[in-house]
């Protein structure tokens, strides 16, 4: 079978890269561009573990042909921090002890930050039914949920 060309961006990066017709884009971002932030959890899309954006909206990469990534824009939880400065969400996660084993994590990190591009102000609720899509088995969410309302009171300036 012949490998497909495809042109993208991921992480603000222009990406190039071949793949097979049937690879999904989670296995392109973990095994050919050493992106491995994003985790199979479930394979199904029913865990969210592999969670990225693309054109701003957040997909399950597991359920996406790598070859449709073609001209989008892809974001992942390595693109998130600016450098070496942590993005205000990874910090509340340390910050408030909102991760455990790690699998997870990355997933919800790009899920509730598309979730405040969207809605900077939140509610409680809205970021529970945001995350209806992120399964963790390690923790309770709690720690989660205060990280992230922390995190956009501080994005809003409001902290």
């Amino acid at each position: 079978m012949s490998k497909i060309h495809v042109t993208t961006t991921v992480n603000g990066d222009a990406t190039e890269f071949l793949c097979d017709p049937r690879e999904t884009l989670l296995d392109v971002l973990r095994d050919r561009l050493s992106l491995t932030g994003a985790k199979e959890g479930c394979g199904t899309g029913d865990c969210g573990a592999c969670s990225v954006t693309v054109d701003g909206r957040l997909i399950s990469s597991c359920l996406m042909l790598a070859a449709e990534a073609e001209g989008k824009e892809i974001g992942t939880v390595e693109g998130i921090a600016t450098g070496e400065e942590l993005h205000p969400l990874q910090r509340k996660f340390i910050e408030h002890a909102a991760l455990q084993c790690g699998v997870c994590t990355p997933g919800i990190l790009v899920a509730v930050k598309n979730l405040l591009e969207r809605d900077p102000d939140p509610t409680e609720q809205q970021v529970r039914y945001w995350l209806a899509g992120n399964l963790c088995r390690c923790t309770g969410y709690d720690k989660i949920i205060r990280a992230v309302m922390d995190a956009a009171a501080e994005m809003r300036g409001a902290a």
